[in-house]
């Protein structure tokens, strides 16, 4: 539940150190070149690896990446906009495509990036959930470079052989067949990060996949009352908790990429995650298809929920500042670029006219998956308001962790979302 006045004070000891850095920063001799200061939240192995892509094709069009990274992406966000607030503000900052960054536009604290847009026939090129967040009263204010998928079945193919699963689940029933044989074979069924967006990624996949698309849009997208507080809503909750079975006791706390490294190792089945999990897999020098499965759904019409990485650009009517935040844009739309970005994050391009033959087997699934329009959907953060995809978060981490009745859940949800 994070606003422009809520990150305006949180998360002070970083707040300070990023502007430590950023006032030795400014000692250095000045250049001709653009220099951008980067604050994201790529750390873990993988991220790591990827980030370095973008720095690597920035300095190669000429600028200076200052690489400002701060693990975990609620910190990350508290200093950008600390740092905003503040009068020191980077160059430009990664926010994920939500609303995450709305209270920044209406408070006119960035810069926009039309010319960017125009020139690459974004209304045309970009897909309709991500236009919605990025555009905002006729103007776009944010720099796509990639499209995750947050709801994606990661397993690994040595647990699968061990507990003696022959298929893929195709419903939610075979699902829970299939960890109930992962238990008795003595694997960890469900490799989970107990924390509470890890909670909410896997509540959504569960109501994407009994749901369908039509169940989640007006759950998420309506907020409608009726079916949040209707039975086939419920019947979502029920499952949602059921998982909670199939879980380690070391999950409470536990890291996403702690968690994809269990199924890495064979240690666990499953794992319901982003497809930033796929960089992970990569970076431990995993083969979709040989060593790991990703599936995008139980079936062939199950909602893909999108969102995805951007750069949003801090007000500045500073020449140098302005140019270097031009030059970063660019460099992030270019096709070339975000397959090789893509291909170490676990992403997919956000543009549509790239050469994909050397992107990996669930790269490709997901490619082919976007075509179809009528499974796009976005992921809660695009419907719902920080405000609201944190009260509901709450409740569903509540509900997760204690012996909440599932009718309190139901009804504290769908009073989250009534306003």
């Amino acid at each position: 539940m994070f606003t422009v006045r809520t990150l305006a004070t949180a998360c002070a000891w970083l707040c300070a150190a990023a502007s430590a850095q950023a006032a030795s920063m400014s000692t250095t001799p000045a250049s001709t070149a653009p220099r951008a200061e980067v604050i994201h939240w790529w750390t873990s192995g993988g991220e790591s690896v990827a980030v370095k892509q973008v720095a690597q094709a920035y300095r190669s069009a000429g600028g200076v990446w200052i690489d400002t990274a701060i693990a975990g992406g609620d910190q990350s966000r508290a200093v950008t906009i600390n740092r905003i607030v503040g009068g020191n503000p980077p160059t430009a900052a990664q926010f994920n495509t939500s609303k995450q960054f709305l209270d920044v536009i209406e408070a006119g604290m960035l810069n926009n990036v039309d010319a960017v847009a125009r020139a690459q026939n974004w209304d045309q090129m970009l897909p309709a959930p991500i236009i919605d967040v990025i555009k905002v009263q006729g103007h776009y204010y944010a720099v796509p470079l990639n499209i995750h998928m947050q709801t994606w079945f990661w397993y690994s193919k040595a647990a699968f052989q061990k507990a003696g699963i022959a298929r893929e689940p195709a419903s939610m029933d075979e699902f829970f067949a299939a960890l109930d044989k992962l238990k008795a074979a003595g694997i960890i069924p469900l490799a989970h990060g107990g924390q509470s967006w890890q909670e909410t990624v896997l509540f959504s996949a569960i109501l994407a996949n009994m749901g369908g698309k039509e169940l989640y849009l007006k759950a998420m997208r309506d907020r409608d009352q009726a079916t949040l507080l209707g039975p086939e809503f419920r019947k979502v909750l029920l499952a949602f908790k059921r998982l909670k079975s199939y879980v380690d006791a070391g999950s409470p706390g536990r890291n996403w990429n702690d968690a994809t490294a269990l199924v890495i190792s064979g240690r666990a089945g499953f794992q319901v995650m982003g497809d930033w999990a796929k960089g992970e897999f990569t970076n431990a020098g995993q083969t979709a298809g040989q060593h790991y499965g990703c599936m995008a759904g139980f079936t062939p019409s199950t909602p893909y929920l999108i969102q995805g990485d951007v750069f949003v650009f801090p007000r500045t009517d500073k020449a140098q500042a302005v140019r270097a935040q031009q030059l970063l844009a660019k460099v992030v739309s270019q096709p070339n670029l975000q397959v090789n970005f893509s291909k170490l994050k676990g992403s997919i391009p956000v543009r549509t006219d790239v050469d994909a033959t050397s992107l990996d087997l669930c790269a490709r699934k997901g490619i082919e998956i976007m075509k179809d329009r009528a499974r796009q959907a976005g992921v809660t953060e695009v419907y719902l308001t920080p405000d609201q995809n944190g009260a509901m978060q709450d409740v569903l981490t509540a509900y997760w962790n204690t012996s909440m009745p599932v009718e309190r859940a139901q009804k504290s949800i769908a009073n989250a979302l009534k306003y």
